[in-house]
């Protein structure tokens, strides 16, 4: 893919641009640990034993509801249940076991020293959202929080996109988007945006790689 390759967010040309929207789980911190803790958990609560770690990364950016159904069989009732057994580990300690990347809160600070309106725009549950960014004490630079229902109504991060933007005072939905970008480390996210016809940025950091951002405009190597 022949696409210039800048080496950090700050270094692109972001200024047709006023609502930066991040993703969270591989873009703003490294959540590898307490999701694929969690994933385990839950497999072993209906007798499944996992011990291919490296297998569960996949966890990481999709719906949890689509990846058991995809990676495991479960019908949508059966993954509904496991999600379950997933939230008890994930609320106790997996959403903690978690780091923030090096330079992120430096990256969000500059965007918003320059007047940028900051998003998330997670498929993780929107109640555990909040608490990440308070344990990370890095809420004080997002102007609004998108993320996913508990209900999994709102998991798509299409979905998450839309209900996002209709935050924003703008006169329509197209036009929120249109002064929008998208930020994130996975295919989902590159999709997500396109679907909404939002540009996107492609990020090399997280859990996903180059061959997944053929779609979007520009790609970073670092926060």
């Amino acid at each position: 893919m022949d696409k210039k390759v800048y080496n950090s967010i700050k270094d692109i040309d972001l200024s047709k641009y006023e609502y930066l929207l991040f993703d969270l789980d591989g873009t703003l911190t490294d959540s590898s640990e307490g999701i694929v803790n969690s994933v385990i958990y839950a497999l072993d609560k209906v007798g499944i034993k996992e011990n291919d770690r490296g297998k569960l990364l996949n966890f990481i950016g999709p719906p949890l509801q689509a990846s058991f159904e995809k990676y495991y069989g479960f019908t949508p009732e059966e993954a509904r249940d496991v999600i379950v057994y997933y939230r008890e580990c994930y609320e106790k300690k997996g959403m903690f076991e978690n780091k923030l990347y090096d330079g992120i809160e430096d990256t969000l600070k500059f965007f918003k020293d320059n007047g940028k309106k900051i998003m998330l725009a997670t498929s993780k549950a929107e109640e555990y959202a909040y608490m990440i960014l308070e344990h990370f004490n890095i809420r004080q630079y997002f102007d609004y929080v998108a993320g996913a229902s508990l209900e999994i109504k709102r998991t798509a991060k299409k979905d998450v996109i839309i209900y996002g933007c209709e935050k924003f005072n703008e006169t329509s939905l197209e036009t929120a988007i249109s002064k929008s970008i998208m930020i994130g480390d996975t295919i989902f996210d590159i999709e997500g945006a396109k679907a909404c016809g939002m540009d996107s940025i492609g990020v090399l950091y997280g859990f996903g790689d180059m061959e997944e951002f053929k779609d979007a405009a520009y790609i970073a190597e670092n926060p």
